[in-house]
């Protein structure tokens, strides 16, 4: 399907913006589309059909499994919940079978839990799945989605009039803020923009939405996790710098605790999602999340490193034999020292871990100045380890297993002559 834009219409120059106040740091929680896609019969798969159930339990265990704890709060429908025609008065109407008791029943549901409700359309005549869309229904929709009590809305591009797609994602943003009710808004046509050649406004973008997803849909395999890394490598400078709390890029779900991803290749998924700042929006059975992999996501440095509300997303700075390294800057600061999370990426897959020594300055481009005498170094992937202190004019070694990641935190350190002090431990 083609998805050729025509330019902006003047229109756009008397927008408002979204200015909804939320998304300050990534958005954090649970979304069905890559895990359960568009399963609807309940009585062959009970237990993965879009449905009620399926949403009350991720719920319950995104409680008792300690995901809301730990910062996981939205619990997402993608597509295939409704029926396939509106009623009467033109309004959606949830599966009878699949959502017996309505949309605002599960968001009750899900609210009394501590959690958050969000929910799917898309701004075409239909959804990616044949569902009905939104396109002439812009209004009625917004004020339905206030009245069911949602609070984050993703909304795709299929189908979409491809002369007002832009548009119409920013005439539904304000019908959605004329609501009343705030609701962070996914956008879905930086990717659809993109496949066809066609660079994004992004100026535009961070008026108008919260998120976007900037690349095509992840699926369960490493290869899909390279293919989605290797776009925003290859296009870091010009997406990076329109990141920041309250707009960012979204490379998709975390595909960690399903089928296709090692115990290392969900670390690397992991450590460059953190340093993208990227939306944590998990899509995974967490009844059936290997405890391993639990860990990884409920790290609770990590967390903080990809919840860090300055909201810089990272670049990636150097490649060696295979061995990406990536970067990004984050709190606390020590003078104008940022510390900064670098994760070592594998693309080898020759099987034994490789080593790589890599000079602060040169290679990590961290500052070599006169107050900061050197880095308390942590491996966030090892609770029990205790830092290590490197100069800041030395060099740091590491050794990552194939496909796999290796992830540090290196906090600056001030020079003890200016500090006065005995101990760079301070």
């Amino acid at each position: 399907m083609k998805f050729i834009l025509a330019v902006l219409t003047a229109s756009l120059g008397v927008t408002h913006g979204l200015e909804n106040g939320l998304a300050r740091t990534p958005p954090m929680g649970w979304m069905s589309w890559e895990r359960f896609r568009c399963i609807t019969d309940c009585k062959k798969y009970p237990n993965e059909c879009i449905s009620e159930q399926l949403f009350k339990r991720m719920a319950d265990l995104m409680v008792s499994e300690g995901y809301l704890e730990a910062g996981y709060d939205y619990v997402n429908i993608d597509d295939c919940w409704s029926e396939m025609q509106r009623d009467s008065s033109g309004r959606l109407v949830p599966d009878k079978k699949r959502f017996p008791n309505g949309m605002k029943h599960l968001a009750d549901y899900i609210h009394s839990k501590g959690l958050k409700f969000g929910l799917y359309q898309d701004i075409g005549t239909h959804t990616c799945a044949g569902y009905p869309g939104m396109k002439d229904y812009f209004e009625i929709d917004a004020q339905t989605f206030a009245d069911w009590d949602v609070d984050f809305i993703k909304i795709d591009g299929c189908y979409a009039d491809e002369r007002n797609m832009v548009d119409d994602y920013i005439l539904f943003g304000e019908f959605m803020n004329k609501t009343g009710r705030p609701m962070l808004y996914s956008c879905s046509w930086p990717a659809y923009q993109e496949y066809n050649g066609i660079i994004p406004d992004y100026e535009i973008l961070k008026k108008t939405c919260n998120m976007w997803r900037n690349w095509g849909d992840i699926e369960d395999s490493h290869s899909s996790v390279e293919s989605i890394t290797r776009y925003f490598s290859d296009n870091q400078q010009r997406i990076q710098p329109h990141c920041g709390p309250g707009h960012w890029n979204d490379p998709d779900t975390l595909v960690l605790g399903n089928y296709g991803l090692s115990y290392e290749q969900s670390k690397s998924q992991l450590a460059v999602w953190t340093v993208l700042a990227a939306p944590f929006l998990l899509s995974n059975d967490l009844a059936t999340v290997p405890p391993e992999i639990r860990e990884l996501l409920l790290n609770k440095e990590i967390i903080a490193a990809n919840q860090d509300r300055l909201g810089i997303q990272g670049l990636m700075v150097k490649t060696f034999n295979k061995i990406e390294i990536w970067k990004r800057p984050i709190l606390p600061k020590v003078k104008s020292e940022l510390t900064q999370v670098v994760a070592f990426v594998s693309r080898r897959a020759d099987g034994a871990p490789y080593a790589i020594n890599v000079k602060l300055a040169d290679d990590l481009g961290f500052t070599d100045n006169n107050y900061v005498k050197g880095y308390k170094v942590y491996d966030l992937f090892d609770k029990e380890r205790k830092p290590i202190f490197v100069p800041s004019n030395g060099s740091f070694e590491t050794r990552i297993n194939p496909t796999g990641a290796n992830f540090y935190r290196f906090e600056p350190k001030l020079n003890i002559i200016l500090r006065g002090m005995t101990d760079w431990d301070y």
